[in-house]
């Protein structure tokens, strides 16, 4: 996202540290946020209480949803598009903020370091954001493994009683990719460390309890999903839930305050609201109800983000998160890059940013189906190119004509070596497309009275466009049993892999016709979804062989290597 500079660029986190960030307290004070109600987390971070939320000022600001195209393994860089957006509205006029997800450690210190945005597009302190932040990934982690903890002593002392559970669905989490702890025994060492038990590890983003924090209104909506939370099942089959064990205003008790949502600023001083970190290709992917409606009470204009390309984060962020809150998106921006459209025109990932206009054309088929779902939703759309130096101007030129003749406005996002200024002409195209041609009402997906397999058929039929969808076992065995549990009229959060439209990571572009395979369904009955477990998604992810904490490092008291 650099253009040709005559001397090198500086990294994130020399723009980070050069920048002069203003008091919390002014960021607040200029949403009309009195100063002496925030919670401030040091100088330049806060937690906003929840009588600033405005339900009436929310029916009237205009919410802007960032997706992008299927991506690359560095992605296409949709947390800097909505940044910038977010700095491209304020330079032209308009009162705006983005709304983001708090970013996990795991991938932080494992496959791509930080994610907080990129060059003069950031939101900050950028350091502390991709680190501890305010502690929330910390409660949820907590508040998962307190629950885990009781369980287990529950089962302990009701061992060889009718009380006893026949079969445990609950697992711990942990904020940290580690492999080795997907499958695990605990208990060992003798009956006074427990019952010997099967169990085992997802990454805390996968955590149930993530996904219920942030599709939460208030705290009592929070308690009443933490009860419904299914930790297992008794030996007549009857779902065992947090209620029944007795312990949701406990575990609520652990999330008092991370339930309130954060509020940062960025390079320019733009009100930045980071809040929950779902991952969207085992979640649903988008930041908390909460921070998206705290920023739309403040604003005129807020720009959030849903992960990765519109079949995985925009499908769950319409179907899930809108139907749940009655939010709708007045625009929706698809971020491109030259680089991931060629990798899906079949050029290997090393050659990515090397001229090839066949690949290019070739690859605007993904593109295109992007497109086409999110209109297909009633979404009116903006493609936003994000400028690389390796670009070239006949590849621009080709974009320009080729989204033209689809009939779709395109912008070039120069906002991460221009902050808002460089992003000024895609905030303008976004404001024209608002108030000329808004989306339309969100034409879901599916219905929820459908049954669960005729809901998971339409996503993968009419969004990732299969041929086929097949049940293994457990999968076809739990679509009875959700149904008979009363979970039939929950909606679907599909968990695949992030770099195709298919279940297999390798089949770039956009291949139908397909077949996809369901090999396990997760009632999320306190987040309010169920879970279809496509292919061989993980939901705790491994370390790569050079993972970023190798380069992560304290340099005379900086910290280095989280860009």
């Amino acid at each position: 996202m650099s253009e040709t500079l005559s001397k090198p660029f500086p990294s994130d986190i020399e723009i980070s540290r050069t920048t002069k960030l203003k008091p919390i307290s002014e960021i607040a004070q200029r949403l009309n946020i009195n100063p002496d109600d925030i919670i401030p987390y040091g100088r330049t971070k806060a937690k906003i209480p929840l009588s600033y939320l405005n339900e009436e000022k929310i029916k009237t600001s205009n919410l802007i949803l960032i997706t992008a195209i299927t991506p690359n393994k560095a992605g296409v860089g949709k947390t800097v598009t909505s940044v910038a957006l977010s700095l491209g509205l304020n330079y032209i006029g308009k009162k705006a903020a983005v709304a983001l997800r708090e970013p996990s450690l795991g991938p932080c210190f494992g496959m791509k370091g930080g994610a907080a945005g990129g060059g003069y597009s950031q939101v900050l302190p950028m350091e502390d954001i991709n680190l501890h932040f305010t502690g929330d990934f910390h409660a949820i982690t907590c508040a998962n493994n307190m629950i885990a903890a009781l369980l287990d002593n529950y089962q302990y002392q009701n061992r060889n009683t009718e009380l006893a559970l026949e079969k445990i669905v609950w697992r711990r989490v942990a904020d940290v990719n580690d492999r080795s702890l997907r499958n695990i025994v605990t208990g060992l060492g003798g009956s006074a460390n427990g019952l010997p038990t099967e169990a085992g590890f997802d990454i805390t983003p996968a955590s149930e309890i993530m996904a219920l924090f942030c599709l939460s209104s208030d705290v009592d909506d929070l308690q009443a999903r933490i009860e419904r939370i299914v930790l297992g099942y008794s030996r007549d089959k009857k779902p065992f839930t947090v209620k029944d064990l007795g312990i949701a205003e406990s575990i609520t008790v652990l999330l008092k305050d991370a339930i309130l949502p954060n509020l940062v600023q960025t390079t320019e001083q733009t009100p930045a609201f980071v809040h929950g970190g779902p991952f969207a290709n085992i979640a649903h992917g988008c930041n908390s109800v909460l921070a998206t409606k705290m920023a739309l009470s403040c604003n005129d204009y807020v720009v959030t983000e849903s992960g990765f390309g519109s079949d995985l984060g925009a499908e769950k962020f319409l179907d899930i998160k809108c139907r749940l809150t009655g939010l709708a998106p007045k625009a929706t921006v698809i971020v491109v890059t030259t680089g991931a459209l060629k990798l899906h025109g079949g050029v290997p990932a090393t050659d990515i940013n090397k001229p090839n206009m066949d690949a290019l054309v070739t690859g605007t088929a993904n593109l295109a189906r992007h497109i086409e779902n999110m209109q297909n939703f009633g979404q009116s759309v903006v493609v936003s190119f994000n400028k690389f130096k390796h670009d070239t101007e006949d590849e621009i030129e080709f974009l320009t004509k080729w989204c033209a003749d689809k009939g779709v406005v395109f912008a070039i996002n120069n906002g991460f070596t221009r902050g808002g200024e460089g992003a000024s002409s895609l905030a303008q195209k976004v404001v024209d497309l608002i108030e000329n041609n808004p989306s339309k009402s969100i034409n879901f997906t599916y219905d929820l009275e459908d049954s669960i397999k005729t809901k998971i058929e339409k996503i993968c039929t009419k969004i990732y466009r299969a041929g086929n969808v097949t049940f293994a076992g457990s999968a076809a065995g739990k679509l009875k049993q959700f149904e008979a549990n009363g979970w039939g009229n929950l909606p679907v959060c599909i968990a695949k892999t992030q770099y195709s439209f298919t279940d297999d990571e390798k089949k770039a572009n956009a291949p139908s016709g397909f077949t996809i395979n369901i090999r396990d369904l997760v009632i999320n009955a306190g987040a309010g979804f169920i879970v279809a477990v496509a292919g061989e998604i993980m939901r705790m992810p491994g370390l790569p062989k050079d993972p970023q904490a190798m380069h992560i490092k304290l340099v005379n008291g900086d910290i280095e290597g989280l860009s």
